[in-house]
C-alpha cells in the first residue's frame, strides 16, 4: 500500500515537473506573474483555488464519474492560460478594482477544474484496481510539483524584477512591476496560443 501510494506521488510529481507539462507550468506563471513577494496572501488564495477545482475534476475523472473527451479538455488547457495572460495585462490596477480580490480565486478555481480533467487523462493510464490510492498519491505528487514550480516562478520573477530596475525605466512610460507583468504574460499567451491552434479538436 505505501509503495504504490509513494508511486503514485512521485508520477504526480514528475507529471507536473516534466517539460512534457509546459502547459500546466504556463498556467501556474500566468497566476504567479502578477504578484510580489507582499502579495503571498493573495497569491496563497488564488493558488488554493487551483488546487481544489484540479483535484475536483481529477477526482471525478479518473473514477469515470465524468466523461470528458480528452481531445477537447487539452484544447482548452491553452485556453485558460491566454485567458489569464489577458486578464493579467487588462487589470492595471487591482488595489483599486472593486472586488479584485475575490474574483481571482474563482477565476482560478473555474480553470483549475478544466486542468484537473487534463490530470485525468494521464492517471486513467495508470491504473487497473482501485483509484484511492493512485488518485490521493497522485495528487500530492501534483501539489509537490506545483509548490517547486511556483517556487521557481517566485525567484524569475524576483530576479526579473531586480533586472528591469536596473533599466531605469522612465515611470512617466511604466514601472518595472509593470514591464514585468506584461512582459511574461504575453510570453505565456504567444506559447499557449500556438498549442490551442496545434491542439484544435475540429
Amino acid at each position: 500500500m505505501m509503495s504504490e501510494f509513494l508511486t503514485f506521488v512521485h508520477l504526480g510529481f514528475r507529471h507536473i515537473v516534466n517539460p512534457e507539462a509546459l502547459d500546466h507550468i504556463l498556467f501556474l506563471l500566468a497566476l504567479a506573474a502578477i504578484y510580489r513577494g507582499r502579495d503571498w496572501r493573495d497569491s496563497l488564495w488564488v493558488i488554493s483555488a487551483f488546487t481544489v477545482g484540479h483535484s475536483i475534476t481529477l477526482a471525478l475523472a479518473a473514477s469515470r464519474l465524468v466523461i470528458i473527451p480528452q481531445a477537447i479538455t487539452e484544447f482548452l488547457i491553452p485556453l485558460t492560460i491566454v485567458a489569464t495572460g489577458v486578464e493579467n495585462i487588462l487589470v492595471r490596477s487591482r488595489q483599486r478594482r472593486a472586488g479584485a480580490g475575490r474574483y481571482r480565486p474563482v477565476f482560478a478555481g473555474v480553470f483549475g477544474l478544466v486542468h484537473g480533467a487534463g490530470f485525468a487523462g494521464y492517471l486513467q493510464q495508470l491504473f487497473t484496481g482501485s483509484i484511492v490510492v493512485p488518485l490521493f498519491g497522485f495528487n500530492i505528487g501534483i501539489e509537490l510539483g506545483q509548490l517547486l514550480v511556483l517556487s521557481a516562478a517566485g525567484a524569475t520573477l524576483l530576479a526579473l524584477d531586480r533586472f528591469l530596475s536596473l533599466l531605469q525605466v522612465p515611470r512617466m512610460l511604466t514601472s518595472p512591476y509593470r514591464l514585468r507583468v506584461v512582459t511574461v504574460s504575453l510570453l505565456v499567451i504567444v506559447l499557449a496560443t500556438r498549442m490551442a491552434i496545434a491542439r484544435q479538436p475540429w
